[in-house]
């Protein structure tokens, strides 16, 4: 595949896109976003806030700390902490700079104004809108489809940006991703221009490393990265799991360094890098040959998503565990051959995991979704796999990625409604 090739281009575009830098779970940095956003259109601190938002953003905001606001959780603190402390101009890492000055005046905001939460009347997955009021004055920011999709700004009702219909299926704003497949994706990692894609990955190496570290050297949620570690030893196999574990149990914590997302997820980028990051180190590969299983790993994870859609009730840590395995496979020397039964394997072993939102049990999902990674590539390294027929597995490694989009997109539509009312005391 060379660079005239529209495939090529697709792929690195797939790829700017995907990789970008967030601090905090990325639902509650889109409600500050949008915040920051609308106090930037009104001009002024505001004196009430209203927030809308959909189901799956409800689940995902409720139980994880707000980095940088004194370990608040929920949408009401996401939301004043990009009004009174956020800079909309640094998007997803809108609340990065926030100081103790910052935190006194989110705290206080809290304490003294008007600041109400409601569920969106919008069908969408992802959708949220934040409006705020100074008197007879309001400015509203509305986000939909993905975390950073500014579909609609107004002031005083009328109407000051507008990019497309919300109640659009599919944002127009971003690369045709139909047209991924896995033969295609070995095919761009194998051909790619190291220097069309080093910046983005030496960022995610360097961002998404430094957060592990973090989270092994620190106290954060339930330390899931420790534990493996010191019950099982530092083997790559577990060291693999364990950093993936430990990004994400300093991120879910709260920890206010940066994280490169993968498929609108922090924990997704987390998962499909760290593990092909230490696999590398530890077969001494050279860095060209890393940055192209990074590639894979991504472009894995991001396919498999693509059929299934940003939230669901399917955990999304199963993609880029199943992505990682991929790459693992792809720094052994395996090809389409073994990476597609790699993928196989692993989407018949832990396709079940739910998403009851963003909360430090994640880190634990992660160690197991790297775990069905790694036991895919082992299975076929021995000579084993699973087979058409076996449950959800069809014939075919794209037929498989396929039935997983179904089961996310489709059968877990209820699962998820229920997953969302147990969460909210709802009987």
């Amino acid at each position: 595949m060379d660079k005239t090739d529209k495939r090529y281009t697709a792929y690195l575009d797939i790829l700017g896109e995907e990789l970008v830098p967030a601090m905090g779970c990325t639902e509650p940095i889109a409600i500050a976003y949008a915040a920051a956003k609308a106090r930037q259109t009104l001009g002024q601190l505001p004196d009430k806030v209203e927030i809308q938002a959909s189901d799956n953003i409800i689940k995902n905001v409720k139980s994880v700390v707000v980095p940088n606001t004194g370990n608040l959780k929920g949408i009401k603190a996401s939301a004043v902490a990009g009004i009174v402390a956020g800079d909309a101009d640094k998007v997803l890492e809108v609340i990065s700079c926030v100081d103790d000055q910052g935190r006194k005046e989110i705290h206080a905001f809290l304490e003294n104004n008007e600041v109400t939460v409601c569920k969106s009347p919008s069908d969408l997955t992802f959708d949220l809108v934040v409006t705020v009021f100074s008197g007879a004055s309001k400015a509203s920011v509305q986000i939909s489809h993905y975390h950073t999709n500014i579909v609609l700004i107004t002031k005083n009702d009328k109407i000051l940006y507008q990019n497309q219909q919300c109640e659009e299926i599919k944002p127009t704003n971003l690369t045709d991703r139909s047209m991924m497949n896995v033969k295609d994706i070995l095919e761009f990692a194998e051909s790619v221009v190291i220097s069309d894609v080093k910046d983005l990955l030496d960022q995610q190496i360097e961002y998404n490393t430094r957060i592990a570290a973090e989270g092994l050297d620190g106290d954060w949620g339930a330390n899931i990265g420790s534990v493996l570690l010191d019950i099982w030893g530092d083997d790559i196999k577990v060291r693999a799991k364990a950093m993936a574990a430990a990004g994400a149990d300093a991120r879910m914590g709260g920890c206010s360094l940066p994280v490169v997302i993968v498929s609108g997820s922090g924990n997704q980028g987390l998962t499909a890098s760290l593990p092909v990051i230490e696999y590398a180190k530890d077969l001494g590969v050279e860095k060209k040959t890393l940055y192209r299983a990074l590639v894979v790993s991504n472009l894995v994870t991001i396919h498999q998503k693509t059929g299934i859609g940003r939230l669901s009730a399917y955990c999304g840590a199963v993609s880029a565990g199943v992505g990682a395995g991929a790459g693992i496979t792809w720094l052994h020397g395996g090809r389409f051959k073994e990476i597609a039964h790699t993928i196989v394997n692993a989407l018949a072993t832990v396709s079940g995991i739910i998403c009851d939102g963003a909360k430090p049990s994640c880190a634990a999902k992660i160690a197991a979704a790297v775990e069905a990674g790694l036991l895919g590539f082992y299975m076929y390294q021995k000579g084993q796999q699973f087979y058409g027929g076996d449950g959800i597995v069809t014939k075919g490694v794209e037929n498989t990625i396929t039935n997983i989009g179904r089961l996310g997109r489709e059968g877990m539509r209820e699962t998820d409604r229920e997953i969302i009312r147990i969460m909210v005391g709802e009987d």
